[in-house]
């Protein structure tokens, strides 16, 4: 047999078991696992309930109003901004507004040039496309007509309900003629 030498550092008893945990370890183990593991930290609690998330009537007011108020300081701003403009302008001389002003001109007059001859040209454009459309649906209109009576006298009888033939022949022969020429 062989001699079995101990080692003695602690982690295990004479008969080479592991020592069991405390009671207290136990009970704190069993404890988190019935709450379902270790607790928010200080940190994340305090960050949780610090967040408001209700509806709060008087904080949306505020905003309104905050909102609001820059809305009308910028309006008074651009106001500002257009007044002091125009006084930049009186000191030009009036030649050369004049001659600035029949630029404009002409340029207005080629805008609604530009403007009526599209115009039209999208006029023109839709009444083709009305023209279009027109025969078409007249096109479809004759054809359905066509079909309608030719249902008609091919689903005639006689008095002792015998088809008229006289339509048959007539159709067999249409379609025969069709395919001939």
């Amino acid at each position: 047999m062989k001699s079995r030498n101990w080692r003695d550092d602690g982690s295990h008893n004479r008969e080479g078991r592991v020592p069991e945990v405390s009671n207290n370890k136990k009970k704190k183990m069993k404890n988190m696992q019935r709450l379902g593991g270790a607790g928010l930290s200080l940190e994340a609690f305090a960050n949780a309930k610090s967040r408001n998330n209700a509806y709060n009537p008087a904080l949306l007011k505020k905003k309104r109003e905050f909102y609001k108020n820059a809305k009308h300081v910028n309006k008074y701003k651009k106001l500002l901004k257009q007044q002091s403009q125009p006084n930049d302008q009186d000191s030009v001389e009036p030649a050369e507004i004049s001659k600035e002003n029949k630029k404009n001109r002409k340029g207005s007059y080629s805008l609604r040039d530009l403007y009526v001859k599209k115009h039209e040209e999208q006029e023109k454009a839709r009444m083709e496309r009305e023209a279009n459309y027109k025969a078409k649906k007249e096109e479809k209109e004759r054809a359905e007509s066509r079909r309608k009576d030719l249902r008609e006298k091919m689903f005639k009888r006689t008095r002792r309900g015998q088809p008229v033939m006289k339509y048959r022949i007539e159709h067999l022969l249409e379609t025969i003629q069709g395919l001939a020429s």
